[in-house]
């Protein structure tokens, strides 16, 4: 009974870890913001893992997911990620921080980083973004999407029905398998100290009532590249 107390005290001491924001500094939000940037600039400059081209022409949004995963009895997974929008005129958004992260109890044990890109191929998955709590494999279709690599050596399919297309820059680690995203939600905290301002997602997503950061431009600089 005392080691089941125990092992109970220390779930709930990793599983506030996940949930409460630590001290925030603008200096760790913007390192956050440069490392998901080189999340992507690191799938991309792999023709292995890349995105193909065409596939991101037709993306509504974008989120880059950068985890560290670590379980022994109980497994935790958490993080942060940066999201983007495809606004109606065609241009995207500034970029919005989310805090990632999910809890699971079994036999586990190591440690691991996890980071992912997720495409949502629509407007009405753009617009989970806008929940206090969502979970992107779970509210909405998400598949592994074909790599620029397989685009002509693949007979796979491409999931054009699917409303999330997921990749990894760890080659083969979405390959063939329905995605698992965990739960994502808005990390108010970090927009407010990055952008000096109390809107939220929706308004940093789809309106221009914020002016962008320097930092931010070179994240919105190349996605705009990609995607044109």
């Amino acid at each position: 009974m005392k080691k089941i107390i125990s092992l109970l005290f220390a779930f709930t001491a990793l599983a506030g870890s996940v949930f409460a924001n630590p001290n925030l500094t603008r200096a760790t939000v913007v390192s956050h913001l440069d490392s998901c940037e080189a999340i992507l600039q690191d799938l991309q400059g792999n023709f292995k893992t890349a995105i193909p081209a065409d596939v991101l022409r037709r993306a509504k949004g974008i989120v880059i997911v950068n985890q560290f995963q670590a379980g022994f009895i109980f497994g935790i997974k958490d993080g942060y990620a940066v999201a983007m929008a495809r606004r109606p005129n065609g241009k995207w958004s500034v970029p919005a921080f989310l805090r990632a992260g999910e809890l699971s109890l079994g036999l586990q044990i190591g440690g691991k980083s996890v980071t992912a890109v997720y495409l949502l191929m629509d407007d009405s998955t753009a617009r989970l973004l806008f929940k206090d709590k969502f979970n992107l494999g779970a509210e909405a279709k998400a598949n592994a999407g074909v790599r620029a690599a397989e685009r002509d050596s693949s007979t796979k399919a491409i999931q054009t029905e699917s409303n999330v297309l997921a990749y990894s820059a760890s080659e083969g680690l979405f390959l063939g398998a329905a995605v698992k995203t965990g739960y994502m939600s808005p990390d108010n905290d970090s927009n407010k100290i990055f952008y000096n301002t109390d809107n939220r997602i929706p308004e940093l997503l789809f309106s221009d009532w914020v002016t962008p950061p320097p930092e931010a431009h070179f994240l919105m600089d190349y996605v705009t590249r990609l995607t044109q």
